[in-house]
């Protein structure tokens, strides 16, 4: 019912600004929620932002006040725009979608910070 494909990842001094964004296919976009996870080397994988149906978000105490997370219905995406970026947010970020208890995932794209 939904596939997702991540894209804007890449290489970024530490300091500087990303924005990924996640291209949804499915008829039902608009009434999922939406969120972004990242997975670093031998770690698991977690949560950054989510945004519901109705436009609410939700940030890991890690990415508030860097990160925003959100959402386009009509043309069916969901951007991460990251500001202030750290090595440690080097990992693979991965487009999540939830709905009727059912998760969805993009392939992932890779953002790493040099320091």
């Amino acid at each position: 019912q939904l596939q997702l494909v991540e894209s804007g990842g890449g290489l970024v001094q530490a300091g500087g600004s990303l924005r990924l964004s996640c291209a949804a296919s499915g008829t039902v976009f608009s009434i999922s929620a939406m969120g972004w996870y990242r997975q670093a080397p031998g770690k698991q994988r977690e949560l950054v932002a989510t945004i519901t149906a109705g436009g609410r978000t939700n940030y890991a105490d890690s990415v508030k006040g860097r990160f925003t997370i959100s959402r386009d219905n009509a043309k069916k995406i969901v951007p991460l725009q990251m500001n202030s970026l750290k090595p440690e947010d080097t990992a693979v970020y991965y487009c999540n979608a939830f709905f009727r208890s059912q998760n969805y995932w993009g392939q992932g794209t890779q953002v790493t910070v040099s320091s």
